[in-house]
């Protein structure tokens, strides 16, 4: 038995032994680097002592910077460390359960550039039809790469933080309108932490190398201003304002038993998009919308791995570095009640959505709040937890 007296820190519970996912708290000294166990967060600066020289120095620090940049092996060998830990009878000298309803968090790591990917055929088609509804859905290029857009790191903000309704232009009657927008909305999706040494071009193959761990993302978005300016250049100030991803990041190594094919697209893909290993993972979110389960989007479903996303965006000579982050895009599955996206469930504006307390919604209104959360497979019948996100919007200011 651990010595970790938490119900929530077993191998059938998201958080137990099996996950350990990695943030960094506010402590009455400065932030911490910590390992989430069941509701408790684990502090590692406390218990240095139980590490080698250089793990100790990558814990010991105020965020997950050093960390990323140390690379595979140091990863490696951290987590085996810490599951030997965390699996003991007695507690390691100097360690402190820090209860997480009375845990701050904050953004566990500097991000670096952003890429917000467009891999779901679902979803993909259905903007398409509901954006272009007298053309082809999917463009003929979609299956044939990872679709995507370089974002805006520094609106990256941890779950919990409050999100400001966005001004913009949108498109009326006798040309644009200008004020907040009146169509926000999410996407459900998972991101991907880099680590690891700086690298351009790199292959399916070596993309675990450079891939840390994986979080949920939303990337909120004003479909308003998106429908008025993403012609012909895509995304801009419709999604900029605000993507927020998880408090805890779960390290790679934990998806082991959750790796999946990705589906066949139906043709050959080019050489450097071909994976000798697979790398798409089972991973099942949960959308709520003020307490109501309005989607479980299917991560598996994805037409495009990580592996393969991460392949093409560094293909042209582009480097990956530790702290860039890189988002699936909005997970949707055929069915409805799979669909990533508020755009999606109410078709446009056009179905709306009815929550439990009998109100109806198709894009947010102020005070709304929204979490995702994500499970995955893990070894011998175990669940994976990936950390919720949650955020509420705000209204407007001048």
């Amino acid at each position: 038995m651990s010595w970790i007296d938490d119900p929530a820190f077993a191998e059938d519970k998201p958080f137990g032994p099996q996950t350990l996912p990695y943030g960094v708290v506010e402590t009455a000294e400065c932030p911490a680097v910590a390992v989430r166990v069941g509701d408790h967060a684990l502090p590692l600066r406390p218990i240095a002592d139980e590490f080698t020289a250089e793990l100790a120095e990558l814990v010991a620090a105020d965020s997950l910077d050093p960390l990323l940049a140390a690379g595979r092996p140091a990863w490696s060998a951290l987590r085996a460390r810490l599951t030997e830990l965390v699996k003991a009878t007695a507690a390691p000298d100097g360690a402190v359960l820090l209860p997480l309803s009375e845990t701050k968090t904050r953004l566990p790591f500097t991000v670096g550039d952003y890429v917000d990917f467009y891999s779901s055929r679902n979803h993909a088609e259905n903007v398409g039809r509901i954006f272009r509804p007298d053309t082809d859905p999917i463009f003929p290029n979609w299956s044939h790469l990872p679709v995507g857009y370089n974002g805006r790191s520094g609106t990256v903000v941890v779950s919990g933080t409050d999100v400001e309704r966005p001004h913009g232009q949108r498109k009326g009657d006798d040309g644009p309108v200008f004020g907040p927008s009146v169509r926000l909305d999410i996407e459900a999706e998972i991101g991907f932490v880099c680590g690891g040494p700086t690298a351009r071009r790199v292959s399916t193959s070596a993309a675990a190398d450079h891939v840390f761990g994986v979080a949920v993302v939303n990337d909120w978005s004003a479909r308003d201003i998106q429908a008025w300016e993403y012609v012909p250049l895509g995304p801009h100030l419709g999604k900029s304002f605000a993507t927020s991803i998880g408090a805890w990041i779960t390290p790679l190594e934990a998806f082991a038993a959750a790796r999946v094919e990705v589906p066949d697209p139906g043709h050959p893909r080019l050489d450097y998009l071909v994976e000798d290993t697979h790398w798409g993972l089972d991973i099942q979110l949960q959308v709520w919308w003020n307490g109501t389960l309005v989607s479980k989007p299917d991560f598996a479903g994805m037409a495009f791995s990580f592996a393969q996303q991460l392949a093409h965006m560094t293909v042209n000579g582009a480097t990956v570095r530790a702290g860039d982050l890189f988002a699936s895009g909005t997970i949707s599955g055929p069915e409805k009640h799979q669909r990533g996206s508020f755009l999606e469930l109410s078709w446009g504006g056009k179905e709306p959505i009815t929550l439990d307390d009998g109100s109806e919604r198709t894009f947010l209104q102020d005070g709304d709040t929204v979490v995702i959360t994500a499970t995955a497979p893990g070894p011998g019948g175990s669940v994976i937890g990936l950390s919720e996100v949650t955020g509420t919007i705000l209204a407007a200011g001048d």
